[in-house]
């Protein structure tokens, strides 16, 4: 990755669990905002392009999966971590197929996290 900052958006309902990742992940170096309403983060993809979205599966009004299809339609760069505390093969296989870079179970490590990060990154190169 060349030296410019990842931009990272967090969006997950638990207020601990955006806490813990975006700690982990400025530790590295990275820009990241963190959302628990998901309308609110929509609002920001909006409004700005970011490298890498992180996103929970199952939230209130609107779910990681329509994150997903939000994200791509509006920019085939950015790469989607889908992360869920209710992994199944189904919701695995729908977020993959929808174009989802990959898809983590809760719980998990923030080095867990970081690993799918830095393939992701690496995937952003041109």
């Amino acid at each position: 990755m060349n030296e410019r900052c990842l931009q990272i958006l967090i969006l997950d309902d638990e207020p601990i669990v955006g806490k813990r990742l975006r700690a982990a992940l400025e530790k590295n170096g990275y820009a990241v905002e963190v959302f628990e309403d998901s309308r609110a983060a929509l609002r920001r993809l909006d409004e700005r392009e970011f490298d890498i979205v992180v996103t929970d599966v199952r939230m209130e009004e609107v779910d990681g999966i329509q994150v997903l299809e939000h994200v791509l339609e509006r920019s085939e760069r950015t790469k989607v971590i889908v992360i869920t505390g209710y992994a199944t093969v189904e919701v695995a296989r729908e977020a993959l197929a929808k174009g989802a870079f990959d898809f983590i179970a809760k719980p998990f490590k923030p080095d867990d996290l970081r690993q799918v990060i830095t393939r992701a990154a690496a995937a952003l190169e041109p």
